[in-house]
This record gives C-alpha cells, structure tokens and sequence, in this order.
C-alpha cells in the first residue's frame, strides 16, 4: 500500500534567494524589500540552516542540495516546484510558469540520488508544456492522496486543465479540481498555489473551503475528502495569508508523525485547531520570516519529498 507521508526530504540551500519579480505577478504573499541582496541572502541561509537542524532534531532525514551560483536563482529554495518522486520509481519534471524558474529544473540532482542509492525507474519531463503556455507547478499546484490516488488542484495561471488531467492519467489518480479565490484590494483573484489554501496528511486535511466559491465544487472537495477518511480541519482565509494552508506531514525512521508548519502559520491557528493536529500528529514549527516575505512560500514549499526506494 502506497504511504502519505516520506521520511526523507530533499531541500536545497540557497545561493541567491532574493525577491523575484516575475513570480511576484500572480504571487500576492511575495513583498520586497529594500536591503542588500547578499544579506538578504546570508539571512535566508540562516533560517534555511535553522529548519533543516529542527527537521533532524526529530529524526527525520534530510538530504541538502547547495544551489549553484550560476545560473542564478531566486527560488531555487523551493524544490516542489518542479520534481516530484513516486514510490514506483517516477520521478516528474514539472512546467514551470516563470522562465528564470525553469532554471532550477536541475538533471544533476536526480543523478546524484540515483548514485546515492534511490531507484528511479523513468524520469517523465512534462516541461514541453511550457511551449503552449499550459504549466502545473509540482507539489505547489497538487496536493496529493497518494494511498486513494486523489491529485487535488486549484485552477490558476500556474494549474491548467491539460497538463493536470496528462498528469491524472499518467499517474492513475483521479483528479479532484476547483476555482480558489481570495480578495485582494477588494477583487477576487485565483489562488496561485493549491498548496496555499490546503494540505492533506494520512489522517487530516486542513483547508480554506471559504475560498472556494462554487457550492457544488466547495461539496464536491468536502465529500471526496470525508469519503476518503480524512479528518477536515478548516482555516479561514486570513489564517491562509499567514500561510496556515502551506503544511507537511513527514514521519522520522520510528514512523512518528510529524506536521511542518511556519511559526507564522502555527501563530495563526486557533487552540483548537492545535489541538486538532496534536491528535493525529506532533507539530514543528520553523521561523522563516524572511523566506516567506520575500519569496512568497512557506515551510511546506520548501520540503521535496523522496518516495523513492532505496537499494
């Protein structure tokens, strides 16, 4: 039986983090900021540095990628963007939005999993979307039930129906997909990322359902989740802009349960709704203030997860 939940996460340090422009278009989470770019960078590192301690701190195993200096790379700090692995040995290229984005696809770091042991069985390039202007961002645009093969999805400028009902097929999932809204400056606008508005663990889903606009699709999520024994926690939609939807379950070698969430994500919640995710799992709470402002992504962003078998 497939599992939900990886001990082992892939990250990747940065080397130029900083504000970009492109993503911040369709991006409302990302602002800028007036300091030195090599500061900015340095500080990045260091919550960087911080959440990987924390990650380890509890057991569970993270491989760290150090980005390269060139080409440059914004937001190569967030990974599940553009790969994702699969416990039958696949490993998903994904077509990226922003073209300074593309730049993160990196071959070299699947290799260096292959050489370090992973079995990969076929690595499946979906990135000839970018061609027709169609892109679906990873783990960003899907938030996946692997053990009942659901692949949910907000459609937005970074989701688009073809490559997502591709992905359906080539994966076996159903495909579970919606319009996400929030309001910004008093205009509904799509959600940019699925993995902003919700999350699914192996025993709770937390999600915006009051960003979902449509009654029917707003049930029709509610129902697939319940029928598929999920535990739904809601979050309102202020809670989603402290990034309370941007969540990941992740398990240590013993199998505890571990839910990752940004201390402004943690902040945000209510202490039943602590208490909740307490039931089912234990919470780490990283502070990456600086990552989340500038690059517009929280913890769950962060964290690529290896489903890959082992030699």
């Amino acid at each position: 039986m497939p599992s939900q939940t990886s001990s082992t996460i892939l990250m990747v340090r940065p080397a130029n983090f900083g504000f970009n422009p492109e993503t911040a278009a369709n991006n409302f989470y990302q602002k800028q900021d007036e300091r030195d770019s090599l500061e900015i960078n340095k500080i990045a590192q260091q919550e960087f540095d911080g959440f990987v301690a924390l990650l380890k701190s509890k057991g569970v195993e993270i491989i760290v990628i150090e980005d390269s200096i060139e080409p440059k790379k914004t937001d190569s700090i967030f990974p599940n963007n553009w790969f994702s692995t699969h416990e039958d040995g696949k490993v998903i290229l994904y077509p990226m939005f922003s073209p300074n984005r593309r730049l993160e696809r990196r071959k070299d770091i699947i290799e260096s999993l292959i050489q370090s042991g992973y079995q990969v069985s076929e690595i499946i390039d979906l990135s000839f979307f970018e061609q027709d202007e169609q892109f679906l961002e990873g783990t960003g645009s899907l938030i996946l039930d692997r053990v009942n093969q659901i692949a949910y999805a907000c459609r937005s400028l970074r989701t688009h129906q073809v490559p997502l009902e591709y992905l359906g097929r080539l994966l076996e999932f159903d495909i579970v997909d919606f319009d996400a809204t929030q309001i910004i400056n008093g205009v509904a606008s799509p959600i940019y990322h699925t993995n902003v508005m919700m999350h699914i663990g192996s025993e709770i889903a937390i999600v915006c359902l009051e960003s979902i606009p449509n009654t029917t699709e707003r049930l029709n999520l509610q129902s697939r989740l319940e029928n598929s024994g999920k535990k739904i926690i809601p979050i309102t939609a202020k809670q989603k802009f402290n990034f309370a939807g941007n969540m990941l379950e992740v398990q240590n070698k013993k199998g505890e349960k571990f839910t990752v969430m940004s201390q402004a994500a943690f902040d945000s919640l209510s202490k039943a709704q602590k208490e909740n995710i307490n039931k089912y799992t234990q919470i780490i709470t990283p502070n990456i203030p600086t990552i989340e402002k500038l690059g517009g992504g929280s913890a769950r962003c962060m964290m690529a997860e290896i489903f890959l078998k082992k030699d």
